[in-house]
């Protein structure tokens, strides 16, 4: 089994489904499965692999939390019993989720409740991901171990003092393994510069913190949750400051581009939320619009904080710690380039919200090809009406 532990996932599944347990328990979702650089794909037997994926979820559907488990959530302290209470219950059912050949490549739909489906995701990509590379490459490590000391020699070498990052790259990463390996090794080697990981099994092993807040489904799915479209990411946003009351304020900012979620993020959000996540765009010019936004605002910079998320490696990561962790608070979240590094293509796997209540929904992003919507009229209409709310600021 490549999953054995319903932990094994980003910490962002739990506080997403801690707000759905508590405001959208009859809300129901669709998502679909997106292999962005499936050309560059060598898997000779689809067949076969689409019947490893399969044996791998039935596996997934039969795990539960145990009493250890559920204490380690309980004792987070934004984490409330009634959720751990829920979770004390929960199974994952298979019948949500179907994964089938069409056209020679793999598809993946899950359709259910929002609250009972929502931690698919993570354990599903981090299933294909490792199958992906016990395919092609028999999980050799040698490759990746190597590639992995020098990332940390690089870091010992040019990291500035005050330079961390957490780890984000449980979804694609070359397999549990590694992962696991690749944590303890920050860890003995690299002086608490690994402030955390996204992933709770190992956040719970070695007693570092886990990190996330909000996922794009949770501004997608509100698109469609009885509120005016233009509308929908401020509500996701007061809907998430309703259920964390100041916890967990790191807010993601490119669902529907990052100059319409400027807009949404006035004085009010921006000083409600610690600060924001970039996810697509270019890193350089998104940090400099974040930091003229909250002086056009009267708010320090300082006093907030901007977090990479998107495409990161360490040179890269470094040089924008240089360059700006003297105007905001810069943070970093490192996944693939971390977890997948072994010498070959990783798979660009992503699983995304396309429906809510039977109703489309969108991610307009600022990178070609990270947008998802499966409905043409829908996606043209969402960016008109993200025109409109540019050229209405404007």
């Amino acid at each position: 089994m490549i999953i054995n532990s319903l932990l094994d996932t980003d910490f962002y599944k739990f506080t997403q489904q801690q707000a759905i347990y508590h405001q959208y328990t009859d809300v129901y979702v669709k998502y679909k499965f997106k292999w962005r650089n499936w050309y560059k794909m060598e898997i000779d037997d689809i067949g076969m692999f689409i019947n490893d994926i399969n044996n791998e979820i039935d596996n997934l559907c039969e795990l539960r939390f145990n009493e250890d488990e559920l204490q380690y959530l309980e004792s987070i302290e934004f984490i409330k019993k009634d959720f751990v209470d829920y979770l004390r219950l929960f199974k994952l059912n298979r019948n949500h989720i179907n994964v089938y050949e069409k056209n020679d490549e793999i598809e993946i739909e899950i359709y259910g409740p929002w609250l009972n489906t929502i931690l698919f995701e993570t354990p599903v990509l981090a299933i294909i991901s490792e199958l992906y590379t016990i395919q092609l490459y028999s999980c050799d490590l040698y490759e990746s171990s190597k590639n992995f000391i020098n990332k940390i020699t690089y870091l010992q070498t040019h990291a500035p003092e005050g330079f961390k990052f957490g780890d984000f790259g449980t979804r694609r990463r070359l397999s549990f393994e590694f992962q696991n390996y690749m944590i303890q090794g920050f860890i003995e080697n690299l002086d608490n510069k690994l402030v955390g990981t996204s992933n709770v099994y190992f956040a719970k092993k070695y007693n570092i913190k886990p990190l996330g807040t909000q996922a794009h489904e949770w501004f997608q799915a509100h698109q469609q949750l009885n509120v005016r479209l233009i509308d929908s990411q401020k509500d996701a946003l007061q809907k998430w400051a309703d259920e964390y009351r100041g916890d967990l304020g790191i807010a993601l900012s490119d669902c529907i581009t990052f100059d319409a979620f400027l807009i949404d993020f006035d004085k009010y959000f921006a000083k409600l939320f610690d600060g924001c996540r970039h996810d697509s765009g270019n890193p350089y010019e998104w940090v400099e619009k974040l930091i003229s936004h909250y002086e056009k605002l009267g708010i320090d910079p300082k006093t907030k904080t901007a977090l990479f998320s998107d495409g990161l490696n360490f040179e890269l990561a470094i040089d924008l710690y240089k360059k700006y962790n003297d105007k905001i608070n810069v943070a970093f979240g490192i996944g693939t380039y971390l977890s997948n590094d072994a010498g070959f293509i990783a798979p660009q796997i992503v699983l995304k919200l396309v429906e809510t209540n039977g109703l489309p929904v969108a991610k307009v992003s600022d990178s070609p090809g990270k947008g998802m919507c499966e409905d043409i009229s829908f996606e043209n209409y969402l960016k008109k009406v993200i025109l409109q709310k540019i050229g209405n600021e404007v």
